[in-house]
Parts: structure tokens; sequence; C-alpha cells
């Protein structure tokens, strides 16, 4: 047959091939027709070379790109699925070919006023863009602030802070069992939380071919669909399991005549791989970024000469004279075996191997200046799960989705499915190394023994309870697998919602979605209660808030309120000077800084703050009652939705920039939509899209997205599900042919 091209109502995608390549050509061709300004951004962020176009903003991004082998891992992992894999390397060839069709000539207007021309994209370019989506997703520069706190605190402070990332993490499923619907079948419903991107980082799309006929939620730049689909006879989804599976290593560099070296955990320095490459700076001059990579994996901070800036070794663990290690070459913890995929291919040095081991306490103890580098799962391995992909496309029933995500390498997630014959699955996917626990909680010395990895977990699964199962990143399933893990909130408010019904439909989800009840304002709502001596203007405020319902609804001006009190309360605790230690970051680079900047960490962590049995001598009634104080001189004029207005990511501004709208929701609720407390109400995070799979009738499923199905500019479904997304309304999912527009045959 021939390969068509079909659109509903809204332009959302509807695709039809004689066959499965036919199709990922299709794919990608519409992927570039819809999406061309957006690939180009993604493979240039693949490949570390966005600051061509983008200019010095994008500079840190680039080097990082670089200096983690984004690029050259995605090449790795391709030449590794075309060898174990063929059919799929095969298909994903097709998928870039598609794009490459749909790339040339396109119009988009970004392209006009940037001056660039859409690139050439490789086989490898679908795993590049997945790797540099996903390789942050994990939160590793976690680590860096845990270490950043121990130095000017002590390790007990790093619990008070634990929230992982530079805003809350966070994605909502859960599975209805049919014992508790109306149909007597299964309904899957949640939505992701991420960065709200223009376009949107989810694509709504139809594939359909004699093999298989899907509907889900794509990934743009990426074949097939990953995330969340529905075959008509089963439907899966995902939430991110907050799984710790990448390692930052102190490293040991030297340079010598040859290059660098760096000292492995048997005493031996050995050479590591090196070489430079070049950033180009649109309106700059080009920058020269050194490439290192050890037997641990790629320098992605300092390198010989240490980390800028940081002349005490803030990332140094303690021991001024770093030579800590027994001497023993035949610790079994470095395997010393460059057959060994988990070495980086590097030759050991015969003459520094025949030089005797370092004393263990040196004449003149001098703290040396080290580097850091990150291990990750596919730059040791090879993979990136890309053999999952088609393997989902094809499934019927939850046992070949089982089978499907056994492949799933990165990002780690909890996977719920379900089938029209009563099955169910709720288990993590993915690959987590087994190590020591120091590894997931700090960056740990590479020149000792005892922190190499040790295999794979092995993914753990569950059940339902009552008939449901719940995921919004709390401690779950994949609990033994990771440190930090959300609040407990969205989950235990979608429980308790659940419960209060016992029959439910795909009908009824959207009011889970749009729940904007706060259970994590009870700490501060607490010391306002025990306040007394107030001001009128304060008290009458803080009676107010006794009566708030805590709903963080747009309209709500007493949601205004609490979040201006919230913010007073989170700058104060921030200026204390027993934090002022955390003021000033880590000189690390910039793209890590989120992760280390000290009002964020306030913010997202006050329930843990406020509620400590003791926070460092710091008087927190008093913080409270000051930032009651202030606000009750200055309240917020309007409502939460003045302020709290969605801010989406773009790699260019518009031209003519949107009047945004403001928000409903706030991190910790079921709608989360999160800015950051104490900084601003400007909400960059949020649902990414809203799925409703009914395993009844897949007809009645429902789906949405913030912004709309074309990426470009002007296009009349560019921003056209934005009111429907606000409203938290959804869009039917059409499966019926005749329901839709036919637009041109490939």
């Amino acid at each position: 047959m021939a390969t068509e091209i079909h659109r509903d109502a809204w332009g959302i995608p509807h695709l039809r091939a004689g066959s499965a390549a036919e199709l990922a050509h299709a794919q990608g061709l519409v992927t570039a027709r819809d999406r061309a300004w957006q690939l180009e951004v993604e493979r240039h962020r693949a490949q570390g070379t966005s600051a061509s176009f983008l200019g010095g903003s994008a500079l840190d991004w680039d080097r990082f790109a670089r200096r983690a082998r984004v690029d050259d891992t995605a090449r790795r992992c391709f030449a590794d699925l075309e060898r174990r894999d063929p059919g799929t390397a095969g298909w994903v060839r097709a998928y870039v070919d598609g794009v490459n069709e749909g790339l040339a000539g396109s119009t988009a207007p970004e392209f006009a006023r940037t001056g660039l021309t859409p690139g050439h994209w490789e086989p490898w370019t679908p795993l590049g863009v997945w790797l540099a989506t996903h390789i942050l997703f994990a939160g590793f520069p976690a680590k860096l602030w845990r270490e950043h706190v121990a130095a000017h605190l002590d390790a007990d402070a790093i619990s008070l802070f634990a929230t992982d990332g530079p805003g809350t993490s966070g994605s909502n499923g859960w599975l209805v069992g049919g014992e508790r619907t109306v149909t007597g079948q299964a309904v899957i419903a949640g939505d992701p939380h991420r960065f709200i991107e223009d376009p949107g980082v989810y694509q709504q799309i139809h594939l359909s071919c004699p093999e298989f006929d899907v509907v889900g939620l794509a990934v743009p730049g990426i074949p097939g669909i990953a995330h969340f689909g529905h075959t008509g006879t089963v439907a899966w989804a995902i939430t991110n399991a907050m799984a710790d599976y990448q390692d930052l290593y102190r490293e040991r560099l030297r340079r010598t005549g040859a290059g660098v070296e760096a000292l492995g955990p048997d005493g031996v320095w050995r050479r590591a791989s090196r070489h430079t490459e070049t950033v180009e700076v649109a309106g700059e001059e080009p920058v020269e970024v050194e490439i290192i990579e050890t037997g641990r994996g790629p320098v992605i901070i300092g390198g010989p000469e240490g980390i800028d800036g940081d002349p005490a070794g803030l990332a140094y663990d303690g021991d001024p004279a770093g030579l800590a290690y027994d001497g023993d070459p035949r610790d079994p913890a470095y395997d010393g075996d460059p057959a060994d995929p988990a070495y980086d291919g590097g030759q050991a040095d015969p003459a520094a191997a025949a030089r005797p081991a370092a004393p263990s306490v040196p004449a003149a103890p001098v703290a040396p200046p080290v580097a850091i580098s990150l291990r990750y799962p596919p730059r040791v391995t090879g993979d990136l799960g890309f053999g999952a992909l088609l393997r989902l496309l094809r499934a019927r029933r939850v046992a070949d989705v089982d089978r499907a995500f056994d492949r799933w390498a990165e990002p780690v997630n909890v996977v719920q499915a379900a089938d029209t014959e009563g099955g169910v699955l709720h288990r993590v996917a993915g690959r987590v190394p087994v190590r020591a626990e120091a590894n997931s909680l700090r960056v740990v010395p590479a020149w000792k023994p005892g922190h190499d990895w040790h295999g794979w977990h092995v993914p753990p699964r569950a059940g339902l309870t009552d008939g449901v199962a719940v995921m919004a990143n709390q401690r779950g399933p994949a609990e033994p697998l990771g440190v930090e893990f959300a609040p407990p909130h969205r989950a235990d408010r979608i429980a308790a919602l659940l419960a209060g019904k016992e029959r439910w439909s795909a009908a009824d989800m959207p009011a889970l979605h749009t729940d904007t009840h706060l259970a994590s304002a009870s700490p501060l709502l607490d010391h306002l209660d025990a306040l007394g001596g107030l001001t009128p203007e304060a008290a009458a405020l803080r009676d107010r808030l006794r009566g708030w319902d805590r709903r963080m609804d747009a309209g709500s001006a007493d949601a205004a309120l609490y979040a201006a009190v919230r913010g007073a309360v989170v700058r104060r605790l921030a200026a204390h000077p027993a934090f002022a230690g955390l003021t000033t970051p880590p000189a690390y680079p910039e793209v890590f800084r989120p992760w280390l900047a000290l009002v964020p960490r306030v913010g997202f962590a006050l329930e843990h703050l406020l509620r400590a049995e003791d926070l460092y001598g710091i008087d927190r009634p008093a913080a409270v009652r000051a930032a009651v104080e202030d606000v009750a001189l200055r309240p917020p004029a309007g409502v939460w939705g003045d302020t709290h207005r969605l801010a989406p990511w773009r790699a260019l501004e518009p031209e003519q920039p949107y009047d945004e709208p403001g928000l409903s929701g706030d991190h910790d609720c079921v709608l989360c939509t999160s800015g950051v407390p104490g900084l601003t109400d400007r909400a960059a995070r949020g649902p990414a899209a809203r799925y409703v799979w009914d395993l009844a009738r897949r007809e009645d499923s429902r789906w949405v997205v913030p912004l709309g199905a074309s990426g470009v500019p002007g296009s009349p479904h560019h921003r056209d599900q934005l009111p429907l997304w606000l409203a938290g309304d959804l869009v039917p999912v059409v499966t019926d042919w005749t329901r839709l527009k036919k637009e041109t045959d490939v």
C-alpha cells in the first residue's frame, strides 16, 4: 500500500504504510515537516554544536556535551545496535532517511532568522538526541550539591535539603484495574512533568502498518513511541523511577610528555585518552575544549590542573595527601582488563607500573588538584535501549510489553501497563549498576578501591493495591535503586482520590489531573498557627491563611498570599549566616549551577527545613514572623495566576512574545506546575502532556499537550491545544480513518 499522511482536527499526524520501515520513514518525514527547527536544535545539542548559531549562551552546554562524549556514545551505541539487532537498526535508519527528506528545503521561520541551513542527520543522531535529552535526567549533579553541603555544614545536613535536581521531579501515573472501572477493563492515566518547551517535548502521533496500529506520545527525533502508547489491546505508560545510576569520581590526573595519565584504584597511573575539539560560537571567537577520558569515564569538570577557582579542593574527600590507598595492585576493585567494555581502551604505562607505590604518609601533605569524571551506563555498555522501541510497537499483551522493557536502558522508569485480557504490569525498567552505597551519595575517589561496578540490579516489580497502582516519583518499587525521591504528597493525594469512588471511567480522570490541593503547605501553616503578638495586619493575614482551603487555584487570592509568605520565608532562611558558605557555589561549569543554587534548594526543601528538630541555631519562628509581617505590609494585589505564569523554554525567543497564561497548581500538587519558591513564581515545569488510555475502547482514550501538534509559529495547530490544557480538558484519540483528513501520499 502507498504510505499516507492523515490529520485530525487538531493537526495530529496519523500515518499508514505497508511496512514498519516505510512507516518509520513517514514518521521521520512528518516530524521534520512539523518540527524542523526543534529537530535541528536537538541535533546540534547532541553534537555539542548549538553555540555555532545560538551564541555564547549555549557554549556551556556544548562544552558539557563534548566532554561527556554524548555524540561519540551515540555512535558506539548505534554500532552495537547494528551488530546485535540489525532489524531495529534498519528501522532507525529509515526514520533518519525520512527526517533528512523532510528537512530538505524546510521553510521554518527560525532558519531565516538565524541564517542556519538544516543539517544532515546520521543513523546515530536519534540516539544522540535521546542521550542529550536524558543525561541530566537522573540528577547526578545533586552529588555535587551534597559535597558542597557536607563541606560547609556537615554530612547530616544533606538529608535536610533532600530534593532531586533544580526543581521537583514530577510525573504522575496511575493504573486502575478492571475490577475498579465501569467497563471492567483497565484505565491508565497520568501526566509527565518536564520542562515545558516550545515546541513541546512530546508529539501526539498514530502509527499504522500491517504489523501494528499504535497511538501514543513520541519524542521528536526518536522513532516509535517510547513512553506512552496504546496498541488497542495493550497500553503502557511510565514515570521517572528516581533511580541513581550515574557516578561521579574524583580523578587524580597528571600531564606527561605523551599526554595525560590518571591514577587508578590499583595505585598505577594509566594513560587517559585525550584530544581537543573546537567549539564554534556565533559572534565570538572559537573555544578549544580538552576532552579527557579515564578508565571510569569522561572528565566533565576540571582537568590535570584541577578545578578552576577551587584551590582547596572542595570536591575532595578530606585526605590532604590523597594517598590513602593501601598499595595492593591485586585489589579486585579494578579489573585492569582492556577488553572489558567498562574500560575505555587506554593503554597501561609500563614505566608507571614499574614505579613503586607512593607512600601512604607523604612528607609534605598538599591537597593535589582534582578533576571529576562521569560514569554512565550507555558509555559503559554501548547500549541505549533502542532495542525496546520496535518491540513495544509490536506488543499485543502485557507480557510483550514486559519483554520489550527488559531491553530498556535509560532513563530508568517505572512502567505501568494493562491489556484487554486483564493483564497488568507494574515494574521498574532500565539499568542501575550494583556498586558501593557511597557511589550513590557522593563524589567518590577514583584512586581508591571499592567503587567499581559489579553488574546490574534486577529491576524490581510490584502489584496493585485495592485494584490500583499509583506512581508519582515517591518511594515505591524503585526505592532500593535510588537516594532521593519526590515527597509522597502527589501519590498520597491520587490514591486518596481514587479510594473515594468504587468505579472509575476514562472520562473521570481529568479531575485527578487537575487537582490543586497542596499538602506540603502544612509545616509553614503550622508555624503560622503558633505565632502570637503580631501586628493587626499580620494577624489578619495569619487568620486568613488559617481558613485557606490549601488549593493553589489560579484565581485564588489566598493562594497568592500563601506563596508570598512562603517566598519570604525561603529568602530569609537562605540569607541566614548559618548558610553563608552555601551562597557561593563551587566553580563548576554553569550547566550544573541549577543544582547548586541555595535559594531553590531551600525553596524545595522548605518542608524538611521547617520540621527539623534543629536547624543550625536558626530561629525559624522568627523568620516566619518576619516574613508574615513583610507580606502584610506589601501583600500581593491579585491572585495566584497573576504571577504563576507559564514560562516555556525556547532555543530562540519569538519575534512577537506571547502573553503567557496564568496557571493553577504548584510543585507538590497533582497539578504539578513548578516555579522556584523564593525566586520566581513563573512555571518552567509542568505537565508536558496528559493522557488517558482506555482498554475497553481505545477511541474513548484522550490526550493533550501544552501547546499544539505543530512546532511552526503561526500554524493553526501551534498553540490550539493550550486552552484545553489550561482547563484540564483533553483531545479525543481518533483511530477511525474515515474521520481523518488525508493530507498526502508519501
